[in-house]
């Protein structure tokens, strides 16, 4: 057999070619902020709020386990999965603590990290997101359609999910690269996180989360509705909560600025 590749340099730090993949940005010495995506997107979702996060922080974006470059392993998947990667991935940069803001799935990841390690979260920031999704059967149903027909065929009902009416036609230019990156997604790495959300409930760990928090919904987002950022900020100990209208799940796309502004507020 083949001898495994040689180990990748991150500056000084060796980085494993089984790690997440990831991308860096911003000053050497300024605090490092890690950005965590929706199912479905890679690292690339979160382009509009790139530049103006890079000019204080060191921002760290990285592709979801069986998304983008990362690697695929067979599902299912667990929450406590996905986060400990993300674990190993600032292990092996040597970050200790950092800020963490995250989308949908990438704010699921986030709690899991910022309950169950307090120590290596500074600040947290969730956007369109939720400790607890049901109906279980939904997830293992859209995993198996996904195995079976691939992530193509849900192009449609997740772009009715992330936008509201009409912002598609409007702005091609933005939702073309991001249907682009939804097709692109590994057929079993989009099921395997399904299924990870499918027997997902942080409920009973909020209260553990001692990091400042700001919860972000999209006043009209389908997917998490307001009330699932209500139940966050209820659970979380001191938590913030913010609205942006005219959003539905990707409301880093749909009004970039609003939630730049909201995320720079609280950093």
């Amino acid at each position: 057999m083949p001898s495994p590749p040689p180990p990748r340099l991150f500056g000084r730090i060796v980085c494993r070619v089984d790690h997440l993949a990831h991308d860096v940005t911003g000053p050497e010495d300024a605090p490092v902020l890690v950005l965590g995506g929706s199912l479905g997107t890679t690292r690339a979702m979160w382009q509009p709020q790139l530049d103006a996060l890079a000019r204080t922080h060191r921002v760290l974006r990285f592709d979801h386990l069986g998304h983008g470059a990362s690697p695929v392993p067979a599902g299912p998947y667990r929450i406590e999965q996905l986060g400990e990667r993300v674990l190993l991935l600032l292990d092996e940069l040597g970050l200790a603590r950092v800020s963490y803001a995250g989308l949908s799935l990438g704010g699921m990841v986030g709690m899991w990290l910022a309950a169950h390690h307090p120590e290596r979260v500074a600040r947290l920031t969730l956007i369109c997101t939720s400790a607890y999704l049901p109906p279980a059967e939904g997830w293992h149903q859209r995993a198996a359609t996904v195995r079976e027909r691939g992530t193509a065929s849900l192009v449609e009902a997740v772009v009715a999910r992330w936008f509201t009416p009409g912002f598609p036609t409007r702005h091609p230019d933005v939702v073309e690269p991001l249907v682009a990156g939804l097709r692109a997604i590994p057929d079993e790495g989009y099921a395997g996180c399904c299924e990870a959300i499918a027997t997902m409930d942080l409920r009973p760990v909020l209260s553990r989360i001692t990091a400042p928090t700001t919860v972000i919904a999209g006043a009209d987002d389908p997917a998490t509705p307001p009330e699932h950022a209500d139940l966050l900020a209820a659970g979380i100990p001191g938590a913030r909560r913010a609205t942006i209208p005219g959003a539905r799940h990707l409301p880093n796309v749909e009004r970039a600025d609003a939630v730049t502004a909201l995320m720079l507020e609280h950093l």
